[in-house]
Protein backbone atom coordinates (compact mmCIF):
# COMPACT_ATOMS: atom_id res chain seq x y z
CA UNK A 1 0.00 0.00 0.00
CA UNK A 2 2.92 2.26 0.77
CA UNK A 3 3.84 1.81 -2.98
CA UNK A 4 0.42 3.36 -4.38
CA UNK A 5 0.57 6.09 -1.51
CA UNK A 6 3.89 7.49 -3.34
CA UNK A 7 2.90 6.76 -6.42
CA UNK A 8 -0.15 8.84 -5.93
CA UNK A 9 1.68 11.74 -4.38
CA UNK A 10 4.14 12.17 -7.37
CA UNK A 11 0.68 11.91 -9.42
CA UNK A 12 -0.29 15.00 -7.44
CA UNK A 13 2.84 16.70 -7.82
CA UNK A 14 2.67 16.39 -11.56
CA UNK A 15 -0.76 17.07 -11.85
CA UNK A 16 0.48 20.75 -10.27
CA UNK A 17 2.17 21.84 -12.86
CA UNK A 18 -0.52 20.74 -15.53
CA UNK A 19 -2.75 23.19 -14.15
CA UNK A 20 -5.06 24.07 -16.85
CA UNK A 21 -8.72 26.06 -16.92
CA UNK A 22 -11.82 24.66 -19.30
CA UNK A 23 -11.58 25.59 -22.76
CA UNK A 24 -7.06 25.89 -22.57
CA UNK A 25 -6.76 22.01 -22.98
CA UNK A 26 -6.98 20.11 -26.08
CA UNK A 27 -9.14 17.00 -26.19
CA UNK A 28 -11.97 18.31 -24.13
CA UNK A 29 -14.28 15.73 -24.94
CA UNK A 30 -12.98 13.43 -22.11
CA UNK A 31 -14.86 15.08 -19.60
CA UNK A 32 -18.21 14.44 -21.17
CA UNK A 33 -19.86 11.34 -19.34
CA UNK A 34 -20.54 8.26 -21.21
CA UNK A 35 -23.18 6.44 -19.58
CA UNK A 36 -26.61 7.24 -18.52
CA UNK A 37 -26.09 6.45 -14.32
CA UNK A 38 -23.09 8.80 -14.57
CA UNK A 39 -24.72 11.28 -16.65
CA UNK A 40 -27.75 11.36 -14.32
CA UNK A 41 -25.12 11.73 -11.28
CA UNK A 42 -24.20 15.15 -11.96
CA UNK A 43 -22.01 13.99 -14.88
CA UNK A 44 -18.82 13.20 -12.47
CA UNK A 45 -19.13 11.06 -9.55
CA UNK A 46 -16.54 8.45 -8.40
CA UNK A 47 -17.51 6.48 -5.29
CA UNK A 48 -20.88 4.95 -6.37
CA UNK A 49 -21.09 1.42 -5.81
CA UNK A 50 -22.60 -0.25 -8.76
CA UNK A 51 -23.31 -3.35 -10.90
CA UNK A 52 -22.59 -1.07 -14.04
CA UNK A 53 -19.75 -1.48 -15.77
CA UNK A 54 -19.96 1.88 -17.23
CA UNK A 55 -18.87 3.20 -13.79
CA UNK A 56 -15.98 1.67 -13.87
CA UNK A 57 -14.67 2.73 -17.11
CA UNK A 58 -14.94 5.79 -15.92
CA UNK A 59 -12.95 4.67 -12.49
CA UNK A 60 -11.33 1.49 -12.87
CA UNK A 61 -11.61 1.23 -9.24
CA UNK A 62 -15.60 0.62 -9.27
CA UNK A 63 -14.77 -2.79 -11.18
CA UNK A 64 -15.71 -6.02 -8.95
CA UNK A 65 -15.64 -9.28 -10.40
CA UNK A 66 -19.30 -9.52 -10.66
CA UNK A 67 -18.76 -7.35 -14.11
CA UNK A 68 -16.92 -10.13 -15.74
CA UNK A 69 -18.62 -10.63 -19.19
CA UNK A 70 -20.46 -7.29 -19.18
CA UNK A 71 -21.17 -5.42 -22.18
CA UNK A 72 -22.63 -1.42 -22.04
CA UNK A 73 -23.57 0.34 -24.86
CA UNK A 74 -25.11 3.69 -24.91
CA UNK A 75 -26.26 6.05 -27.21
CA UNK A 76 -26.09 9.73 -27.37
CA UNK A 77 -27.65 12.36 -29.34
CA UNK A 78 -25.82 15.59 -28.47
CA UNK A 79 -26.39 19.06 -29.53
CA UNK A 80 -26.07 20.14 -33.23
CA UNK A 81 -26.83 16.55 -34.66
CA UNK A 82 -23.94 15.58 -32.52
CA UNK A 83 -24.02 11.70 -32.54
CA UNK A 84 -21.97 9.96 -29.31
CA UNK A 85 -21.42 5.74 -28.92
CA UNK A 86 -19.76 4.50 -26.51
CA UNK A 87 -19.21 0.18 -25.94
CA UNK A 88 -17.14 -1.11 -23.05
CA UNK A 89 -16.97 -4.80 -21.93
CA UNK A 90 -14.81 -6.15 -18.71
CA UNK A 91 -13.33 -9.47 -17.97
CA UNK A 92 -12.01 -10.82 -14.67
CA UNK A 93 -8.99 -13.72 -14.79
CA UNK A 94 -9.09 -15.52 -11.28
CA UNK A 95 -5.87 -16.62 -11.64
CA UNK A 96 -4.50 -13.31 -11.72
CA UNK A 97 -7.04 -12.10 -9.34
CA UNK A 98 -7.31 -8.43 -11.47
CA UNK A 99 -10.20 -6.80 -13.03
CA UNK A 100 -9.95 -5.94 -16.98
CA UNK A 101 -11.93 -3.40 -18.99
CA UNK A 102 -11.52 -2.15 -22.49
CA UNK A 103 -13.76 0.45 -24.35
CA UNK A 104 -14.42 2.81 -26.67
CA UNK A 105 -15.91 6.51 -27.28
CA UNK A 106 -16.81 7.82 -30.28
CA UNK A 107 -17.50 11.34 -31.10
CA UNK A 108 -19.16 11.55 -34.72
CA UNK A 109 -20.11 15.46 -35.83
CA UNK A 110 -21.37 14.98 -39.58
CA UNK A 111 -20.71 16.77 -42.22
CA UNK A 112 -19.61 19.92 -42.19
CA UNK A 113 -18.42 23.03 -44.90
CA UNK A 114 -14.76 23.05 -44.98
CA UNK A 115 -13.27 26.41 -46.27
CA UNK A 116 -9.97 28.37 -46.67
CA UNK A 117 -8.80 31.78 -44.62
CA UNK A 118 -10.87 33.71 -46.99
CA UNK A 119 -14.16 32.06 -46.50
CA UNK A 120 -13.93 30.33 -50.22
CA UNK A 121 -15.74 26.52 -50.09
CA UNK A 122 -13.28 23.68 -50.57
CA UNK A 123 -15.91 20.80 -50.08
CA UNK A 124 -16.85 18.61 -47.24
CA UNK A 125 -15.35 16.99 -44.23
CA UNK A 126 -16.54 14.45 -41.27
CA UNK A 127 -14.83 15.58 -38.01
CA UNK A 128 -14.95 12.42 -35.21
CA UNK A 129 -12.99 12.37 -32.15
CA UNK A 130 -12.44 9.11 -29.99
CA UNK A 131 -10.82 7.55 -27.23
CA UNK A 132 -9.88 3.55 -26.97
CA UNK A 133 -8.77 2.95 -23.45
CA UNK A 134 -7.57 -0.60 -21.66
CA UNK A 135 -7.93 -0.67 -17.70
CA UNK A 136 -7.02 -2.94 -14.88
CA UNK A 137 -8.14 -3.48 -11.45
CA UNK A 138 -7.27 -5.65 -8.35
CA UNK A 139 -8.67 -5.61 -4.46
CA UNK A 140 -6.09 -5.37 -1.76
CA UNK A 141 -7.21 -6.32 1.51
CA UNK A 142 -10.75 -6.68 2.40
CA UNK A 143 -11.95 -3.31 1.58
CA UNK A 144 -9.78 -1.58 -0.75
CA UNK A 145 -9.11 -1.45 -4.94
CA UNK A 146 -6.95 0.07 -6.98
CA UNK A 147 -6.51 0.34 -10.71
CA UNK A 148 -5.75 2.14 -13.89
CA UNK A 149 -6.52 3.16 -17.30
CA UNK A 150 -4.45 4.17 -20.43
CA UNK A 151 -6.17 5.99 -23.47
CA UNK A 152 -5.12 6.54 -26.33
CA UNK A 153 -6.47 9.30 -27.86
CA UNK A 154 -7.81 10.65 -31.52
CA UNK A 155 -9.17 13.90 -33.04
CA UNK A 156 -9.41 14.77 -36.88
CA UNK A 157 -10.80 17.79 -38.34
CA UNK A 158 -9.85 17.86 -42.14
CA UNK A 159 -6.50 18.85 -42.44
CA UNK A 160 -6.14 19.37 -38.79
CA UNK A 161 -5.02 15.82 -36.65
CA UNK A 162 -3.71 15.09 -33.30
CA UNK A 163 -3.64 12.20 -31.23
CA UNK A 164 -1.96 11.67 -27.45
CA UNK A 165 -2.01 9.15 -24.56
CA UNK A 166 -3.35 9.58 -20.97
CA UNK A 167 -3.66 7.45 -17.72
CA UNK A 168 -6.18 7.26 -14.99
CA UNK A 169 -5.49 5.91 -11.67
CA UNK A 170 -7.55 5.74 -9.41
CA UNK A 171 -8.17 3.76 -5.50
CA UNK A 172 -11.26 3.14 -4.15
CA UNK A 173 -12.09 2.64 -0.19
CA UNK A 174 -15.36 0.07 0.52
CA UNK A 175 -16.72 -0.63 3.61
CA UNK A 176 -20.10 -3.06 2.63
CA UNK A 177 -21.18 -3.00 6.38
CA UNK A 178 -21.23 0.91 6.80
CA UNK A 179 -22.59 1.41 3.37
CA UNK A 180 -19.78 3.95 2.77
CA UNK A 181 -17.47 4.01 0.00
CA UNK A 182 -14.56 6.43 -0.63
CA UNK A 183 -12.45 7.17 -3.81
CA UNK A 184 -9.74 8.85 -5.12
CA UNK A 185 -8.75 9.34 -9.02
CA UNK A 186 -6.08 10.94 -10.89
CA UNK A 187 -7.92 11.53 -14.59
CA UNK A 188 -6.21 12.15 -17.87
CA UNK A 189 -2.52 11.89 -16.53
CA UNK A 190 -0.51 12.21 -20.44
CA UNK A 191 0.66 14.37 -23.42
CA UNK A 192 -0.32 15.29 -26.75
CA UNK A 193 1.48 13.14 -29.28
CA UNK A 194 0.96 14.99 -32.51
CA UNK A 195 -0.07 18.54 -32.62
CA UNK A 196 -2.95 20.17 -34.42
CA UNK A 197 -0.10 23.05 -35.27
CA UNK A 198 3.36 24.07 -33.77
CA UNK A 199 2.19 24.42 -30.28
CA UNK A 200 1.73 21.53 -28.00
CA UNK A 201 -1.49 21.98 -25.72
CA UNK A 202 -1.94 20.21 -22.22
CA UNK A 203 -4.79 17.43 -21.48
CA UNK A 204 -8.03 18.24 -19.46
CA UNK A 205 -6.05 16.58 -16.20
CA UNK A 206 -8.45 16.29 -13.11
CA UNK A 207 -8.02 15.33 -9.42
CA UNK A 208 -11.16 14.21 -8.00
CA UNK A 209 -12.24 12.35 -5.06
CA UNK A 210 -15.11 11.38 -4.00
CA UNK A 211 -17.57 9.48 -0.93
CA UNK A 212 -20.62 7.92 -0.89
CA UNK A 213 -23.07 7.00 1.32
CA UNK A 214 -26.23 4.54 1.60
CA UNK A 215 -28.80 4.93 4.42
CA UNK A 216 -29.55 1.71 6.32
CA UNK A 217 -33.01 2.32 6.82
CA UNK A 218 -34.30 3.97 3.85
CA UNK A 219 -33.52 3.37 0.20
CA UNK A 220 -31.62 6.47 -0.17
CA UNK A 221 -27.36 6.84 -1.47
CA UNK A 222 -25.83 9.90 -1.05
CA UNK A 223 -22.57 11.13 -3.12
CA UNK A 224 -20.68 14.37 -3.28
CA UNK A 225 -17.68 14.95 -5.58
CA UNK A 226 -15.21 17.29 -5.64
CA UNK A 227 -13.47 17.93 -9.28
CA UNK A 228 -9.89 19.76 -10.32
CA UNK A 229 -8.87 19.50 -6.93
CA UNK A 230 -5.66 21.05 -8.16
CA UNK A 231 -6.78 24.04 -8.90
CA UNK A 232 -8.68 26.53 -6.54
CA UNK A 233 -10.83 28.90 -8.60
CA UNK A 234 -12.41 27.66 -11.34
CA UNK A 235 -13.67 30.87 -12.61
CA UNK A 236 -13.02 32.22 -16.26
CA UNK A 237 -13.18 35.77 -15.33
CA UNK A 238 -13.10 37.78 -19.09
CA UNK A 239 -13.56 41.56 -17.55
CA UNK A 240 -13.89 43.11 -20.95
CA UNK A 241 -16.63 40.84 -21.72
CA UNK A 242 -18.06 40.82 -18.28
CA UNK A 243 -18.04 45.08 -18.32
CA UNK A 244 -19.46 44.89 -22.07
CA UNK A 245 -22.80 42.72 -21.69
CA UNK A 246 -23.70 44.48 -17.61
CA UNK A 247 -21.98 40.56 -15.64
CA UNK A 248 -20.48 40.70 -12.37
CA UNK A 249 -16.66 40.53 -12.58
CA UNK A 250 -15.72 37.20 -10.28
CA UNK A 251 -13.66 38.16 -6.92
CA UNK A 252 -10.56 38.14 -6.49
CA UNK A 253 -10.64 36.93 -3.05
CA UNK A 254 -11.97 34.28 -1.10
CA UNK A 255 -15.97 33.32 -1.73
CA UNK A 256 -18.07 30.65 -1.02
CA UNK A 257 -18.77 29.95 -4.93
CA UNK A 258 -15.07 28.96 -5.83
CA UNK A 259 -15.67 26.33 -3.26
CA UNK A 260 -18.86 25.30 -4.47
CA UNK A 261 -17.63 25.07 -7.96
CA UNK A 262 -15.86 22.56 -7.53
CA UNK A 263 -18.59 20.10 -5.84
CA UNK A 264 -20.66 17.41 -7.74
CA UNK A 265 -23.66 16.17 -5.66
CA UNK A 266 -25.82 12.66 -6.25
CA UNK A 267 -28.51 10.47 -5.18
CA UNK A 268 -29.72 7.26 -5.78
CA UNK A 269 -33.39 5.98 -4.83
CA UNK A 270 -33.37 2.16 -4.61
CA UNK A 271 -37.11 2.50 -5.42
CA UNK A 272 -37.18 -1.43 -5.83
CA UNK A 273 -34.77 -3.91 -6.83
CA UNK A 274 -35.37 -3.49 -10.22
CA UNK A 275 -35.63 -0.01 -10.26
CA UNK A 276 -33.60 2.98 -9.28
CA UNK A 277 -33.88 6.42 -9.74
CA UNK A 278 -30.91 9.14 -9.61
CA UNK A 279 -30.27 13.11 -9.78
CA UNK A 280 -27.43 14.94 -9.77
CA UNK A 281 -26.22 18.39 -9.53
CA UNK A 282 -23.27 20.16 -10.92
CA UNK A 283 -22.72 23.74 -9.03
CA UNK A 284 -19.74 24.44 -11.90
CA UNK A 285 -22.28 23.26 -15.07
CA UNK A 286 -24.65 25.79 -13.52
CA UNK A 287 -22.16 28.71 -13.09
CA UNK A 288 -21.10 28.56 -16.49
CA UNK A 289 -23.85 28.32 -18.53
CA UNK A 290 -26.15 30.91 -16.48
CA UNK A 291 -23.67 34.42 -17.14
CA UNK A 292 -25.60 37.26 -15.28
CA UNK A 293 -29.64 36.95 -15.33
CA UNK A 294 -29.50 34.42 -18.10
CA UNK A 295 -29.29 30.88 -18.95
CA UNK A 296 -32.05 27.80 -17.92
CA UNK A 297 -33.21 27.40 -14.91
CA UNK A 298 -32.63 23.56 -14.25
CA UNK A 299 -28.90 24.12 -15.87
CA UNK A 300 -26.63 21.79 -14.03
CA UNK A 301 -29.35 19.54 -12.91
CA UNK A 302 -29.91 15.97 -14.47
CA UNK A 303 -31.78 13.04 -13.50
CA UNK A 304 -32.01 9.59 -14.84
CA UNK A 305 -33.70 6.15 -14.44
CA UNK A 306 -32.30 2.46 -14.36
CA UNK A 307 -34.68 -0.79 -14.84
CA UNK A 308 -33.30 -4.12 -14.63
CA UNK A 309 -35.68 -6.87 -16.47
CA UNK A 310 -34.29 -10.00 -16.28
CA UNK A 311 -30.30 -10.03 -16.84
CA UNK A 312 -30.55 -7.00 -18.52
CA UNK A 313 -30.04 -3.61 -17.02
CA UNK A 314 -31.53 -0.43 -19.40
CA UNK A 315 -30.58 2.95 -18.39
CA UNK A 316 -31.57 6.22 -19.09
CA UNK A 317 -30.68 10.18 -18.19
CA UNK A 318 -31.28 13.92 -19.06
CA UNK A 319 -28.98 16.57 -18.37
CA UNK A 320 -29.73 20.26 -18.90
CA UNK A 321 -27.51 22.59 -20.43
CA UNK A 322 -29.43 25.47 -22.73
CA UNK A 323 -32.88 26.87 -22.61
CA UNK A 324 -35.94 25.15 -23.94
CA UNK A 325 -33.81 21.53 -24.66
CA UNK A 326 -31.88 18.62 -22.86
CA UNK A 327 -29.37 16.26 -23.67
CA UNK A 328 -31.27 12.25 -23.42
CA UNK A 329 -28.75 9.42 -23.40
CA UNK A 330 -29.79 5.51 -23.51
CA UNK A 331 -27.72 2.73 -22.13
CA UNK A 332 -27.98 -0.91 -22.37
CA UNK A 333 -25.83 -3.36 -19.87
CA UNK A 334 -25.76 -7.08 -21.23
CA UNK A 335 -24.12 -10.09 -19.80
CA UNK A 336 -22.47 -11.39 -22.69
CA UNK A 337 -21.22 -14.83 -20.67
CA UNK A 338 -24.65 -15.12 -19.82
CA UNK A 339 -26.17 -15.19 -23.69
CA UNK A 340 -23.35 -16.07 -25.90
CA UNK A 341 -20.67 -19.36 -24.81
CA UNK A 342 -17.52 -19.76 -26.58
CA UNK A 343 -17.38 -23.54 -26.09
CA UNK A 344 -13.88 -25.24 -24.70
CA UNK A 345 -12.37 -22.57 -25.68
CA UNK A 346 -14.57 -20.08 -23.54
CA UNK A 347 -14.06 -22.48 -20.57
CA UNK A 348 -10.28 -22.26 -20.73
CA UNK A 349 -10.63 -18.65 -20.53
CA UNK A 350 -12.95 -18.29 -17.70
CA UNK A 351 -15.62 -17.09 -19.87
Amino acid sequence: MKRWLTIGFFLFCAGGEAQVLGGRSVFNFLRLSHTPQLTALGGINISQPSADIGMAFNNPALFTPSMHGQADAVFNDFYGGIKVFHLSVGYHHPKLNTNFIGGLNFFNYGSTTETDAGGNILGRFRPVDWVMQLGASRSYLEKWTYGATVKFISSNYGAYRSNGIATDVSVLFRDTTKLFSASFLVKNLGVQLKRYGNEREELPFDLQAGITKRLARAPFSFSVTAQRLHQYNLQYNDTAFNNENGYRNAPSKFSLGKITDHLVLGVTIHVHERVELQAGYNFLRRRELNPGNGGNGLNGFSAGLSVFPGKLAIRYARSYYQPGSAVNQVGLNLPLNQYFGLGKFGDRAGW
